[in-house]
């Protein structure tokens, strides 16, 4: 790994919101949303030290459906999916600079073999969540 280069940190937002049954499916943009802005106030407090190295990193809250379109805010990068979600995680991941750290927050276990096999590592929904 590159200790130049920030941990990129890429966040399944889809994965992430429903991981909790709190009402999300009623505003699916809302919620989207809410992750992000609490992303942008705490960052990433639950990341484990073994996913990637301390200090800054770079956030970026994946969007898909009826959360497109989310903008982005400062220290949150939001890339709106055209199709798939995982696949633009996945082009994310492999589009990184070779040799950057880089971590899906994530559950899905198919997404996980995909990114891991690109080099990433990750971790789950609690890493994002309060």
């Amino acid at each position: 790994m590159d200790e130049d280069l920030p941990l990129l940190v890429i966040v399944d937002a889809a994965n992430v919101v429903g991981s909790v049954p709190d009402g999300w499916w009623r505003d699916r943009r809302g919620a989207a949303e809410r992750l992000r802005d609490r992303l942008a106030a705490r960052g990433l407090p639950g990341l484990p030290a073994a996913a990637g190295p301390a200090g800054p990193a770079e956030i970026v809250l994946v969007v898909e459906g009826a959360a497109r379109g989310v903008e982005s805010v400062p220290g949150v990068r939001v890339e709106s999916a055209a199709g798939s979600g995982d696949d633009r995680i996945v082009e994310l991941v492999a589009g990184a600079r070779p040799g950057r750290p880089c971590v899906v927050v994530t559950a899905d276990r198919g997404l996980r073999q995909r990114v891991t096999a690109l080099g990433a590592t990750t971790a789950g929904p609690r890493t994002a969540r309060d």
